[in-house]
Parts: C-alpha cells; sequence; structure tokens
C-alpha cells in the first residue's frame, strides 16, 4: 500500500553532482522523518542524511558541505543535492520514511525504498 521509490542516481566523474529523489506514494497521512543512507560493497549501511518533517536536517561528517537534504511534505518527496562528490560517495543509496501512516494503518512503521546506485568514478 506503501511504496518508496528512488530515481536520480548513476555515474559521474569526481567532483560532479547527482540530486537524487525519493517519492513516497500510497493513503499517506504522515511521515515523520525522511532519510537517506548508503551502502558500499563490504560495508554496512550508514546514514547520509535525514529531515524532520519541520525541516530540521542532520548531516553524517563525511558529507556535511557537500550535500543537502530537503524535503516536500505536499508531496511526500526527499531529495539529496550531492556537490563534489568523491569516490568515496559510491554506494547504493537508500530512502527511508519514519514513523509513516497511511490511512487504514493501525500503526506507524518504517520504510524503505529499493535503492539507487550512486558511482563516482574518472
Amino acid at each position: 500500500q506503501v511504496q518508496l521509490v528512488e530515481s536520480g542516481g548513476g555515474t559521474v566523474q569526481p567532483g560532479g553532482s547527482l540530486r537524487l529523489s525519493c517519492a513516497a506514494s500510497g493513503r499517506i497521512v504522515s511521515i515523520n522523518d525522511m532519510g537517506w543512507y548508503r551502502q558500499a560493497p563490504g560495508k554496512q549501511r550508514e546514514l547520509v542524511a535525514t529531515i524532520t518533517s519541520g525541516g530540521s536536517a542532520n548531516y553524517a561528517d563525511s558529507i556535511k558541505g557537500r550535500f543537502t537534504i530537503s524535503r516536500d511534505n505536499a508531496k511526500n518527496t526527499v531529495y539529496l543535492q550531492m556537490n563534489s562528490l568523491k569516490p568515496e560517495d559510491t554506494a547504493v543509496y537508500y530512502c527511508n520514511a519514519e514513523d509513516l501512516r497511511y490511512s487504514g494503518s493501525p500503526y506507524p512503521a518504517d520504510y524503505w525504498g529499493q535503492g539507487t546506485q550512486v558511482t563516482v568514478s574518472s
């Protein structure tokens, strides 16, 4: 009943930019925090950035000053603008919606997107 669909991944040279989008669909009533996580080969999934429904953002130290998270509550969509990309940013990026409520759901739950590949390589 609820889907998170990411888009915007791809391959870019070091120093380049990409913008990821994640749209949550379904009869959504509310979403608490939304965020982006990433998982590189052989590594654990790690937090990249989160944003509250009020627009307060939190960033991992490794991407501060380079990435910007934003959100459109009316569209249930979260974005990640990634600038000055480095090879170490290469990973699958996952969208997360925390405490999502949809019409008819008895309680809130967390949802994940399917992931989008970001590759930074010359």
